[in-house]
């Protein structure tokens, strides 16, 4: 009887040392991450420029040109003039909203019959441009969660001045968002997010580019949609930028 008693008092003593030494260990880990100024402070340049360029843009329009593929062959092209509304989210007002009947024909069966299937994929494609605007531009408090839950690691691009941010359950659990940052001209260069719509099986890839303004404003030259499921692709370009 007394030796299953010290034989309980023992498993117990450590049962409490394994708690404090996982407490300890995780408190390490908060420690570092809270203690990485290198970390932190590229994480502030980036987030400084993000919403620098976002107050920019906020003073122009240009046009965005969307051309969407489904297994290589490109089905339907679309176009809007943009500006960023008061909650800072693009309005599009779409520049091709009434074919005419001569139009149509102009364009043959061929064309209507590439609309009428991507009319298919429509719920599809609004899924996939929604999904777009949750990731882009990144979000302020999104890059900080990730920071404070460790989800952040920084590492060189391979070109001097630039530096690659690479973050894990971002968004969405088991997503990734790289970002490629100029350390000297302050902007952010490529954007690369693997995540999903409704299922980790119903995957989406994206892949954007930014340009500058010739006043320095920094913007979404060009982005890749991949619907990898459904072999559906969309590919935005924004050109045409002129002030209010």
């Amino acid at each position: 009887m007394r030796q299953e008693r010290l034989c309980g008092t023992h498993s117990f003593s450590l049962r409490r040392v394994a708690l404090a030494t996982f407490a300890l260990c995780m408190f390490g880990m908060f420690s570092l991450r809270a203690q990485n100024p290198e970390l932190r402070a590229r994480l502030a340049e980036v987030k400084e420029s993000i919403a620098r360029n976002k107050q920019q843009l906020a003073h122009y329009t240009w046009t965005e040109q969307d051309i969407i593929s489904l297994k290589g062959d490109e089905k339907k092209e679309e176009l809007f003039q943009v500006q960023l509304g008061p909650d800072g989210k693009p309005q599009k007002t779409n520049l091709d909203p009434n074919m005419s009947d001569d139009e149509r024909r102009r364009r043959g069966l061929r064309a209507r019959i590439r609309e009428k299937k991507i009319e298919e994929y429509k719920e599809y494609v609004g899924q996939m441009k929604g999904l777009m605007q949750e990731y882009v531009p990144p979000q302020e408090s999104l890059l900080d969660r990730a920071y404070q839950q460790g989800n952040l690691m920084i590492g060189p691009a391979g070109v001097p001045n630039e530096i690659r941010l690479v973050l894990t359950n971002y968004l969405k659990p088991q997503d990734s968002v790289t970002l490629v940052f100029d350390r000297q001209q302050k902007r952010l260069l490529t954007m690369n997010i693997s995540s999903y719509l409704d299922d980790p099986s119903n995957a989406v890839k994206l892949n954007i580019q930014f340009s500058a303004l010739p006043d320095g404003t920094n913007h979404v030259s060009g982005m890749t949609l991949d619907g990898v499921g459904k072999q559906l692709t969309i590919a935005v370009t924004n050109t045409n930028y002129e002030k209010l």
